[in-house]
């Protein structure tokens, strides 16, 4: 999902911004092949070969670049609707040149359609600012070479058919920009919250699995009664009782896993943000990957952090992403003191099973963990 904002996803902006171009490219493509078969069949007296061999070899390159525009499905850059614009008022400025009369008074101009499907390439191109006068250029110089070629013309229906033109593309791309802009608002916010929702569980889950240790445990609690250890009515029962219920109360209320894709980056920019003790410098790359992924990534640099503020010795940290050769890698790095892996305690289950066994458990998931006096480095990784 790439935009503005803290979430990243595949923007409706952008979406809108990508089929308008290929649709408007594509019908400047059409419109351009037709204008040079028109002109080459209507060019009669007093037509101009010497003017309009050049103008149409212009045009059939311009054309040209339109349809590679299509063809790689690119955003319509700036400088080629400017070029379409300069080559059009140069084709207006010239019709007594390139048209025949006949063509010009029953406003059959093969110019014509040219010039309607330049002011339609300027409102896709550029904002209203814009578009508006540069319209209103293309529409004057349309009508100043339509006078030179024809002075008995006339042109007020053809200005007021260009103003029209012209109003109604602008106010078409205003009311689709601000569509898509609200759709974008509204993803953003889902984003949003679906990403603190599932920060959120990961805290929670982090919380359970400390107040799940062998000594805390219902199941210990229950072994303990069955054994005979207490026979008879004890404060400390009741207590050990009570914080196992508040145990199964927080399982039960954690919430459940999102579906979907999830923009990576932001989610452990979340979940960045929320480690107490550590200040994490992030250089996090645009990503959007299942939500299953993005849960595993999450839970092990949540762990890896986590040991960076607890045991590492220092309060800063790195986190960053990146793409390689189709693989997504994400690695935390710190400048602590480390710790040998080979000689790692039994409880310390959160480097075993909340990074090495939780990437690991993903198709075409793994991690790896590098420690010494230099520091610690986790680096995890997942190919689509």
């Amino acid at each position: 999902m790439a935009h503005p904002g803290s979430t990243r996803y595949d923007s409706a902006a952008r979406q809108l911004e990508q089929a308008i171009a290929r649709t408007g490219a594509a019908a400047r493509v059409a419109v351009g092949l037709v204008a040079v078969v028109a002109a080459a069949l209507g060019a009669v007296p007093p037509v101009s070969v010497a003017w309009l061999v050049p103008m149409l070899a212009v045009d059939v390159v311009w054309t040209a670049l339109f349809a590679r525009l299509v063809w790689r499905k690119e955003l319509l850059p700036t400088w080629l609707a400017a070029g379409d614009v300069a080559i059009t008022i140069a084709l207006c400025l010239s019709q007594r040149h390139l048209v025949a009369r006949e063509a010009l008074e029953d406003g059959a101009s093969w110019i014509a359609g040219l010039v309607t499907m330049t002011i339609i390439v300027a409102g896709v191109a550029w904002p209203p600012k814009v578009a508006v006068p540069t319209g209103l250029a293309v529409s004057g110089a349309y009508l100043v070479g339509a006078r030179l070629a024809s002075p008995p013309q006339d042109v007020s229906i053809t200005l007021g058919t260009h103003v029209v033109q012209i109003l109604s593309i602008v106010v078409l791309m205003m009311l689709l920009r601000r569509s898509a802009a609200s759709a974008d608002a509204f993803l953003r916010e889902s984003a949003r919250r679906e990403i603190t929702l599932m920060v959120e569980r990961l805290r929670r889950e982090d919380e359970l699995r400390q107040v799940g240790s062998i000594h805390e445990t219902s199941l210990h609690t229950l072994t303990m009664v069955g054994l005979g250890t207490y026979d008879e009515p004890s404060p400390t029962l009741r207590g050990q009782a009570a914080s196992d219920l508040s145990a199964l109360e927080k399982l039960r209320d954690t919430p459940r896993a999102a579906a979907g894709s999830i923009a990576l980056d932001a989610l452990l920019d979340e979940v960045a943000e929320r480690v107490t003790g550590l200040e994490v410098h992030r250089s996090l790359m645009p990503e959007t990957v299942p939500g299953e992924v993005a849960e595993g990534f999450a839970r092990a640099v949540t762990e890896a952090l986590t040991n960076v503020a607890r045991h590492s010795g220092v309060h800063q940290a790195e986190l960053f992403s990146s793409r390689r050769d189709g693989e997504i890698r994400v690695e935390v790095a710190d400048e602590g003191r480390g710790f040998d892996q080979d000689r790692l305690p039994p409880d310390r289950f959160g480097v075993r099973g909340s990074i090495i066994d939780t990437m690991r458990s993903l198709p075409n998931g793994g991690a790896e963990i590098s420690s010494g006096g230099q520091g610690t480095r986790v680096s995890l990784w997942w190919r689509p």
